[in-house]
């Protein structure tokens, strides 16, 4: 099977020392260890990728669509900016999950709407780490539905 791109906006390498109370105290590389960790379990291989440049998170789903089996994507603020993003996921076509450490709904409202939620299959959000092992055991359970059907 194709590798799942696990694939993070901006801001998200400041991960550990960015707003702690909100987003934690693990840092990107400890996310990281831990989607490797959880995948290995799953029997799934990951490519995890990080960028501030909303058109390299496009050229990278595009590159998902021949490349990857599915995508977890915790685009940052551009969740809530980017049409490129909702149009590229679209395009690409695999099954994905929208991932946030916190809870949106629970922080300013201009962080209530985005843009992805409707191109992906669906949104984890507010349990910080956790929220990217949930979205990797989803698209494992999406990716086995697709075997079988």
């Amino acid at each position: 099977m194709k590798p799942v791109f696990v694939l993070n906006g901006p801001n998200l390498n400041l991960l550990g020392l960015r707003e702690p109370a909100v987003y934690g105290s693990a840092t990107l590389k400890d996310v990281e260890a831990r989607c490797r960790a959880h995948a290995a379990t799953l029997g799934l291989a990951i490519d995890f990728r990080q960028s501030n440049n909303e058109g390299e998170l496009v050229g990278w789903i595009h590159e998902a669509r021949d490349k990857a089996s599915g995508i977890a994507i915790n685009a940052g603020a551009y969740t809530h900016t980017s049409v490129a993003l909702h149009d590229a996921l679209k395009a690409a076509d695999l099954p994905s999950v929208e991932v946030h450490l916190s809870n949106v709904h629970k922080r300013e409202a201009f962080r209530h709407h985005s843009y992805m939620a409707p191109a992906v299959n669906g949104v984890i959000c507010g349990f910080g780490t956790e929220s990217y092992v949930l979205a990797l055991t989803a698209l494992h359970s999406l990716l086995t539905a697709n075997k079988k059907g």
